[in-house]
Parts: C-alpha cells; sequence; structure tokens
C-alpha cells in the first residue's frame, strides 16, 4: 500500500466535498456528518503537506476545493436561514436571535 500523495489527499477532499453537496441537496444527515468527519480527517492530513509539492494540478484542485467548500457553506447558510423562518413562523414571533456579522455592526458606527 502506498503513502498517498498530496495530489491524492487533495482529489479526496475534492470528492468529499462534493458528497457533501449531494448530501446537504437532499438534507441527508448522516451523510452530512460522514462528510464532515471525512473532511475533517483530510485537514489534519493536508496540516503537514509540504507546500513545494504544490505543482500545476494541485493547484486547481485546491482552487475546486475551495470553490465547492464555498458553494457548500452557502447552502447550509440557506438551509439555516429557513429553519429560522420556519421556527419564527410557527411561533409567530419576530427572530429569537440576530446573528448579525460584526463587521456589519462596526460599519453601523
Amino acid at each position: 500500500m502506498s503513502i498517498p500523495t498530496l495530489r491524492d489527499r487533495l482529489r479526496q477532499m475534492v470528492a468529499a466535498l462534493e458528497t457533501e453537496r449531494q448530501a446537504l441537496a437532499g438534507l441527508d444527515l448522516d451523510q452530512i456528518m460522514a462528510s464532515s468527519l471525512e473532511k475533517n480527517g483530510l485537514c489534519d492530513a493536508l496540516s503537514s503537506a509540504n507546500p513545494a509539492e504544490v505543482d500545476d494540478e494541485c493547484r486547481g484542485l485546491l482552487e475546486a476545493a475551495r470553490r465547492l467548500n464555498e458553494v457548500n457553506r452557502q447552502v447550509r447558510n440557506l438551509i439555516a436561514a429557513n429553519v429560522s423562518a420556519r421556527l419564527d413562523a410557527l411561533v409567530g414571533s419576530p427572530q429569537l436571535y440576530r446573528a448579525t456579522p460584526a463587521y456589519a455592526y462596526a460599519g453601523a458606527r
């Protein structure tokens, strides 16, 4: 059995992010959790990578992973906002809390 290369791990990360996207689309909580665990393990493995190993293919994989991660983050935020709106509608009251980014608060001063 060979030791996974940086390229192999980046390919695994892209695959994990694609699996997470599909799980988010289907609201498959078990798969979302499994994807999170896989991503966490891959992040640990990538933390010891040597930057000198990053070639053009790795840069492409890194960019793909960044884009997928951003899309997944936005989908998670949309799901959370939808849940919050439905909870508010259920109890017939305004938001119980408002998660406002710190930079929006600082800019309002």
